[in-house]
């Protein structure tokens, strides 16, 4: 089985903050494919389904993004998931508002979510799925900008990323990160009518 995890904050408050990108894509997920996320235990919200053939879960942890490798731990461990059947959906801010990326393993990069994972795990393993969030003028912005809401502008496009990411994903279930990140690879989202 695949856990596929978005990372966010709990609550309505967070629900269309820049931080909360990965949540958005496991809902928009979730209703694509039926899956019910009504279970609420090991601090996240998750529901089983399958994409393809792939048996898959999908999952939102509930204890604040700082904390998150304490939810995904515990569900690698009760449901007996490998790490490296882990999937993690996040914002970047190194990439461009619109902008797809996957990676296989790797760091955090300053991500304090993957950090909590890795940190957690002992290891950066597995698969992400990186959503372009931009990046403020000023460094010291970094942790205002992450919680503000996405710009009305920015609103009007969300659908079509989420959409794609939830392609993406299901790319990497169905031919490999390898094959996935090809596929991605330099990929940009159509919007604002141009390419950034």
């Amino acid at each position: 089985m695949k856990l596929i995890v978005g990372l966010g904050n709990p609550g309505t408050r967070y629900r269309f903050t820049r931080h909360n990108v990965g949540f958005l894509v496991i809902d928009h997920l979730a209703d694509k494919l039926d899956i019910t996320l009504g279970q609420q235990k090991f601090d996240a919200f998750y529901g089983k389904g399958k994409i393809g053939a792939a048996p898959v879960m999908l999952a939102k942890p509930q204890t604040f993004m700082n904390l998150s490798g304490f939810a995904v731990q515990k569900l690698l461990d009760y449901f007996n998931v490998e790490i490296k059947d882990l999937i993690v959906v996040h914002d970047d801010l190194d990439l461009p508002f619109q902008s797809i990326r996957l990676k296989a393993g790797g760091g955090h990069g300053g991500h304090k979510g993957l950090m909590s994972i890795i940190e957690q795990n002992g290891t950066g393993d597995f698969s992400r799925i990186r959503l372009g969030i931009g990046k403020p003028a000023h460094k010291g912005l970094v942790d205002s900008y992450v919680l503000e809401l996405f710009s009305r502008e920015e609103m009007e496009h969300l659908p079509d990323i989420v959409e794609e990411a939830s392609q993406a994903i299901m790319e990497l279930l169905s031919s490999g990160i390898q094959a996935a990140m090809n596929q991605y690879h330099g990929k940009t989202i159509k919007i604002f009518n141009e390419e950034v």
